[in-house]
This record gives structure tokens, sequence and C-alpha cells, in this order.
């Protein structure tokens, strides 16, 4: 019978892998922690109208890419190809606003897409989110953004480069875009099929275009911050400051626009070459109309999305630790050494020390082998002549030393050991 294997798209994240995911998930904990950040979890299955309403009509992911159903007959639902509407939603449907005048949230977690499967890309991601609704001061957008940055740099991301941008606000975005629109004349024949389309709900989303022709096109039109309102001029000039209160590097990037129609004013992309080309793993921006946009009241918010694989795929493998390593194995050779391992391996291993031992009753040599495997820290090695003794010989793996030990205490003398390492 054919084995069944996995949808196009979706990946399975293997033992081997999670040790990675769980530090990296832990690191975001311990550092938005840090920032009065608070973990909320979601649903990944939402009403569409939410994404239609939220993302924008007229975008790659509400028009192409998302996983879309009827749910027996009653209502289109969709499986979340972003976190922050979802956030949001619940922010307003459990009103966290009437009770947090300033609400710090993140959540961990997959995404759906329906892209074309690449190398990095999967129709199945993960993100980590992290949104502040609730104020509007640029300092805020800094703090956000040193939050990131600091993560980034915890997690061992090697030289990530900062871009911002301010998309500007509904004052001032419309002169800008019927610049954009004028530029555009003449031109329409010579742009992508989606650009060409757009040009009358969103001619922004020429800037966001991967296509080359598009790109050249657009090499010459406008920049967003030459129309500038007086007051998205001095806020983003602010954010520039508060950045540079704390040293932190950063490009000015006039063409960015970003995928979603959510966003205003300052809008900010995380980019490394460490693969070679410069990839974008994290974008993020304001985004002060969405909370009304979903029906709540008109509350000023900012967030970031970071992708997980593209995160993990530039983090160098050199600056993990082997941390989910067993801390000891037991080689026991003999049915009453097997039974003496069998209740101190369970008795560490409630003691919080991981700990593991085998069942097959197999040769010293391929216990150590299978303890050199799983990358051990220290062996310990009995059998019925060790037990007769009262001792055991404990071995250091990594220094491939040894030493003969009481099994008197024997709990003890490893957990100093383990400790001592």
């Amino acid at each position: 019978m054919e084995i069944i294997t996995a949808v196009r798209g979706f990946k399975d994240i293997l033992p081997e892998e999670t040790g990675r995911w769980q530090r990296v998930e832990s690191k975001a904990r311990e550092i938005f922690s840090s920032f009065g950040f608070r973990e909320i979890r979601v649903p990944i299955l939402e009403k569409t109208d939410l994404f239609r309403r939220g993302i924008g009509e007229a975008t790659d992911i509400v028009e192409k890419e998302m996983y879309t159903f009827l749910d027996r007959g009653e209502e289109y639902l969709t499986l979340r190809p972003e976190a922050t509407a979802s956030v949001i939603r619940a922010y307003l449907e459990h009103s966290l606003h009437a009770t947090e005048p300033v609400a710090k949230l993140y959540t961990i977690g997959p995404m759906f897409r329906r892209e074309r499967p690449q190398k990095g890309r999967f129709r199945q991601f993960h993100q980590i989110d992290a949104e502040l609704l609730g104020l509007d001061d640029p300092r805020t957008d800094a703090e956000v953004i040193l939050m990131l940055v600091h993560f980034l740099k915890a997690v061992g991301l090697p030289d990530p480069g900062l871009e911002i941008n301010s998309l500007g606000c509904p004052a001032c975005r419309p002169s800008f875009r019927k610049a954009v629109t004028d530029f555009l004349q003449g031109r329409e024949e010579r742009l992508c099929e989606d650009c060409r389309r757009r040009l009358g709900s969103n001619p922004l989303r020429v800037f966001d275009c991967k296509t080359e022709t598009c790109a050249a096109i657009i090499a010459g039109a406008p920049l967003l911050p030459d129309y500038l309102c007086r007051e998205c001029r001095d806020h983003f000039l602010k954010v520039q400051d508060s950045l540079g209160i704390f040293g932190l590097p950063f490009r000015i990037n006039p063409r960015m626009v970003r995928g979603l129609d959510y966003y205003a004013r300052t809008t900010f992309e995380v980019t490394t070459d460490y693969l070679g080309a410069q990839n974008a793993i994290v974008g993020g921006g304001r985004y002060d109309g969405l909370v009304k946009e979903l029906g709540g009241p008109d509350i000023p918010g900012i967030g970031f999305a970071i992708g997980f694989e593209r995160l993990l795929a530039m983090i160098p493998a050199d600056r993990e630790s082997n941390a989910d390593a067993p801390e000891l194995f037991i080689a026991a050779l003999g049915d009453e050494a097997q039974q003496f391992a069998f209740r101190l391996c369970n008795r560490l291993r409630m003691d919080g020390m991981r700990t593991e031992m085998d069942y097959h009753g197999k040769s010293l040599k391929s216990q150590m082998k299978r303890a050199g495997k799983f990358g051990c820290h220290h062996t310990l090695i009995l059998g019925e002549r060790e037990l007769r003794e009262g001792k055991a010989e404990l071995r250091d793996m990594s220094r491939g030393t040894q030493e003969t030990v009481s099994l008197e205490g024997i709990e003890e003398t490893i957990r100093k050991t383990a400790r001592a390492r």
C-alpha cells in the first residue's frame, strides 16, 4: 500500500528540528515579556470577511492566496493568512480596549497562504507576531523596532539591517496616489497584469510588485516622503530621533510600501544578506485605522510579523547549542543492572534531568554508540559486577574521561556532576 505523504507546501517539523524552534520561541517570550508584551492565542480559522476588511480586497493575499471554503453552506471561513487581523478581532470581541488603554500582545503560530512553494516558503508557515495598541507616540514605533532588533540579535541573526519609511496618512496619501497614477499614465501596457488591474483600486501596489518590468518602471516614480504632510513628516523625524537614542542604525527606503493595505505612517523591514541576496525576514508598521475598519473605536496600533522558517534558515548553525541533548545515558548490562537503571533513570527524569537508557539489552559498545548519537553529556556504565561492588563508571562524553563512583548517593553525585558541567 502506498504511503500517504504531506500536502505540497506543508512541512513536518521533526524532533531534530524542534529544539531550534523551541529555543527561538523561548527567547521571544523572554524578551517580549521584558518589554511588557503578553501572549494571546487566537484560532487558525476565521470568518473570511475579517481578512477582506482587514487586509484589503486588492492584495495578493485576499485575491489569490487565501484558503477559503464554504462551511456546510452556512458561511465562508478562511485559514488565517496572517495574525494581526485575528489579534485585533479578539481585542475587540473581548473588549480589551475597555480594560487596557494600552495593550501589548504577541502570538506565535501557523499561517496559511496558497503561494508557490519554494526554498524557505511554504503554504503553511509560522510567524512570531507582536502588536501594540492604544498609542500613536513616535517613541512607541521606536520601542517596537528596538524590541524586534534586540530579539533578532539575541537569537543569533548576523548583521540585521533595518529599513524604514513613512506611508503617510489619509490626509496626505491621496496626493501621492494621484502623482503615482499620473506617472503611470502612458505606461500601463508595460505593467504586469496584476498591476494593470489594480491601477484603479490601489496603484501603490506597483511599488510592491516583484516583476522586473514593473520594478524598472516604478524606479522613476515619485517618492512618498516628498508628499508627507507636516504631521506625518514630524512623526517620522521623531521616530528616527528615537531610534538614534539607542544607536540603532537604519536606512530610509522611500519605495517601501509593504503588501497589506492597513499600513500607515511608519513601516519597516529587517533584512540580512547572510544567504547571499538580501532577504527580508520581518515586516511591520503602523496601522492607525485598522481597529476602526474592523468595527472598533479609532485606536492606533503598530506591530510586526517575523517569518519563523526564514529566520531559522538565517541563524548560523554554530550559534546554536546542543541544549536538548540528554544529560545522562545509563548503559546497563544484565537484568539486575537494567532494573536498577530503570528505577534510577525515571527518578532522575522526575527530578528534571534529561536521562535516557537502553531497553534492548544490547552490548556495551552498542549502548555507548547510541549515547554518542544522542549527544549525551555523561554516561553511567554498570553491570552485575558493579552492582555487587556498589559502584559504577561515570564517563564524561565530551572530554573522554572516566571515574569510578559509588552507587550510594548516586543521584546526588550525578546532579552535582551535571551542574558542574
